[in-house]
């Protein structure tokens, strides 16, 4: 231990006793910390500065119409900005812009194309376009400020986004307002309407199933047109076939009007003769008496007889053959009445008959029999008599019934079928119309009957559609009154607009405040001098005593390591001071930054010493190889997830890691959990090099100086 402190103190007299060592040792002490100076106030606050970066600006917008307003976004931007100080704005043409930007002359160069303002114009239009701005920036010039003018960029990109929105949505809230008036107005149609919805949907499955017979008669009703247009030419056909039916029967009526006019002569004659012999015969009758008949000459009265009944018999058929020929010309009612006649006449002749037949019976009997005889004749009067009596009943009745009713039918079938005839030529006037209606009713059930499927096809989705929105009605109505939103549409335009300029406003909470950016670098840049520091010592003292073998290598190691320990202290002591002091960075903790310093100080200063006392100058080299390993990876500039996957694995065996966490605290206040951390990893850092210096140099330093002594016979190292 004595020769540890004897080592010790005589380095220190060397350094007060020896001007030219006072002054290099005091340049060492001096140095690291204006390396963390001119950082920490390089870096201060750099975006201060920004409008020293010049930035073109080309403004090339025609501008645009919207609802009558004119717009002209370019134009209003290019106002806002000669406002603006965040850069160095210059007004400039296109070619202009692009040559400064290209030569390095401007960082940056915003055009604002032609239709900007137009793009903006359709957002009120069914497919609304974008609005784009054409930044070119140059970024060789350096590496931070294209950033800056990105982000200056940015924030014109953001200003017109605030404004645009600002003056759509009081546009839009001016109409909401409007729209509020006009619900307000048609509140009794929407109730209606809404009514209206229920009764549809009340009525939608009564609809369907008249949709489905209305369908069913549709394709009926094609049935039967097509069945009507079948049968046309049956229609046609008949309808000739009855006029010619009707023309001959017609002539046929004439001819047999003519008939009966021309025989109406001759059977009324006949029926004069008939009727005479008929009276004759009951004269004639009538003088016989049975007392002065001469039965010699009964074979003369007897032919006599018979041929006068013979050819009476013959008139009534020769007249029954007319009026049957009659009978088949005439219609039901006159044929009952010829037939009643013709019935007359059979009784005329059956009993014209009888009297032929008596007279025979008379002629057989009356030479036998003359009381027969007498009873005979006395039914041959009594017959004739009555033969007369009918057949004169039957002229009457001819003459007064028959003839006049026969003729006026036969007018009368005259009549019906003229009627009927100018009937049928009315039918077939109409037929060529009907075809055209039923081919137009036809084409007109196709398309209605299409319609209908058509409809009822899409009755299943209208249904669905409709039920859909009586249910929406109905949740509107169980969670939203209308007049809730009338008043919510009924706002202040203006205010809602000042809403949705800013509708969010961040309130910033700074849990652990960092004034400026060459605070938050504090740490970083601090701890990297005294590492800086503790390099520069061991490139210009010594590790090893000179002159003297008396010590061991281990009294050599913490003898000289509390001379680089002493000097350290104060490196760290300026350096921090100096950040609190001189800069004026603000710092939450100084007391504790100052002996957070400190400590670091130590650690660094071991570690850094005992890689070159062991080592030499592989030590140095190691020194310097993990100085840049630690620039990189201990999360001093960027946070640790933003560096590659190699940095991010060495980070928790760097010392810097948990130094520059541990001066963070300083700066923005202590969270001791985890400066207890850093500083349990930090005291490990240090004690493990110094048992590694202790136990290693001696074994080690013999291997360490033939290495040296190989590299000094090159002539390259000292």
């Amino acid at each position: 231990m004595k020769n540890i402190w004897r080592i010790y103190k005589r380095d220190i007299k060397n350094v007060t006793m020896n001007g030219v060592a006072a002054f290099l040792v005091g340049g060492l002490m001096l140095l690291p910390s204006l390396y963390a100076w001119f950082n920490i106030e390089a870096s201060w606050d750099p975006y201060s500065k920004t409008d020293m970066l010049p930035v073109g600006i080309v403004n090339e917008d025609d501008g645009a119409a919207i609802r009558g307003h004119n717009l002209n976004v370019g134009k209003d931007l290019v106002s806002e900005l000669k406002k603006n100080d965040d850069m160095n704005w210059q007004f400039v043409d296109r070619k202009k812009a692009m040559d400064r930007v290209e030569y390095g002359e401007y960082f940056a160069v915003i055009i604002i194309p032609g239709d900007f303002s137009k793009k903006l114009a359709t957002v009120i239009e069914d497919e609304p376009e974008k609005a784009t701005l054409e930044y070119y920036v140059n970024e060789k010039i350096n590496a931070i400020a294209p950033k800056i003018t990105e982000s200056g960029a940015g924030g014109i990109v953001d200003k017109i986004t605030d404004s645009f929105i600002s003056t759509v949505n009081g546009t839009i809230f001016e109409l909401f307002n409007e729209l509020g008036i006009e619900i307000e107005k048609d509140l009794p149609d929407i109730k209606r309407f809404e009514e209206y919805v229920f009764k549809v949907e009340e009525a939608l499955p009564g609809l369907g199933e008249i949709l489905q017979a209305s369908l069913s008669d549709a394709e009926s009703a094609q049935d039967i047109v097509h069945k009507a247009q079948a049968g046309i030419p049956d229609v046609k056909r008949m309808t000739n076939q009855g006029l010619e039916t009707i023309d001959r029967t017609t002539d046929f009526i004439q001819r047999a009007e003519d008939r009966l006019n021309a025989m109406a002569p001759t059977i009324q004659r006949d029926l004069k003769k008939v009727q005479d012999m008929v009276s004759n015969i009951n004269k004639f009758v009538q003088q016989i008496q049975t007392s002065t008949i001469d039965l010699n000459g009964a074979e003369a009265i007897h032919n006599q007889m018979a041929e006068k009944l013979k050819s009476s018999i013959q008139m009534i058929e020769t007249i029954e053959s007319s009026l049957m020929s009659l009978q088949n010309n005439e219609d039901n009612q006159n044929q009952e009445k010829i037939q009643q006649s013709l019935d007359q006449l059979k009784v005329v002749k059956q009993d014209m008959q009888n009297v032929q037949n008596e007279g025979q019976k008379m002629h057989d009997y009356l030479a036998a029999k003359q009381q027969e005889m007498d009873e005979v004749l006395f039914g041959i009067k009594d017959r004739t008599a009555k033969t007369q009596t009918e057949l004169d009943a039957f002229v009457k009745e001819y003459k007064q019934t028959i003839e006049p009713a026969v003729l006026k039918e036969v007018a009368g079938v005259k009549g019906t079928l003229n009627e009927a005839g100018n009937i049928l030529q009315d039918v077939r006037g109409t037929i060529p119309e009907v075809e055209r209606i039923l081919s137009s009713t036809e084409a007109n059930l196709k398309k209605g009957t299409k319609t209908i499927k058509t409809v009822t096809g899409e009755f299943p989705y209208v249904k669905n559609k409709i039920s859909q929105l009586a249910d929406r009605i109905r949740d509107i109505q169980g969670k939203t009154d209308i007049n809730e939103m009338i008043e919510l549409l009924r706002n202040d335009p203006e205010l809602e607009k000042s809403f949705f300029e800013e509708p969010v406003k961040l309130n910033k909470n700074s849990l652990f405040s960092i004034r400026n950016y060459g605070a938050a670098m504090t740490p970083f840049y601090t701890v990297l001098a005294i590492w800086v520091g503790a390099l520069l010592l061991i490139s210009l003292l010594a590790t090893e005593v000179f002159g003297s073998h008396e010590y061991s290598d281990k009294q050599i190691y913490f003898g000289k390591l509390l001379t680089f320990l002493s000097i350290g202290f104060v490196q760290a002591m300026i350096v921090t001071v100096g950040d609190i002091f001189i800069l004026g960075v603000h710092i939450a903790e100084p007391v504790w930054f100052v002996c957070f310093g400190l400590l670091i100080g130590f650690v660094f200063m071991v570690i850094v010493y005992t890689l070159v006392s062991v080592f030499g100058n592989i030590g140095k080299a190691m020194a310097i190889v993990l100085l840049v390993l630690q620039i990189a990876g201990s999360g001093g500039t960027y946070p640790v997830v933003l560096l590659p996957n190699f940095f991010q694995a060495i980070h928790p065996f760097l010392p810097f890691s948990y130094a520059i966490d541990l001066m963070r605290e300083a700066v923005g206040g202590i969270v001791w959990q985890r400066a207890y951390h850093d500083l349990s990893f930090l005291l490990l850092f240090g004690l493990s090099f110094l048992l590694f210096g202790a136990f290693l140099k001696g074994p080690l330093s013999n291997r360490t100086k033939a290495f040296m002594r190989k590299s000094k016979e090159s002539g390259l190292f000292h």
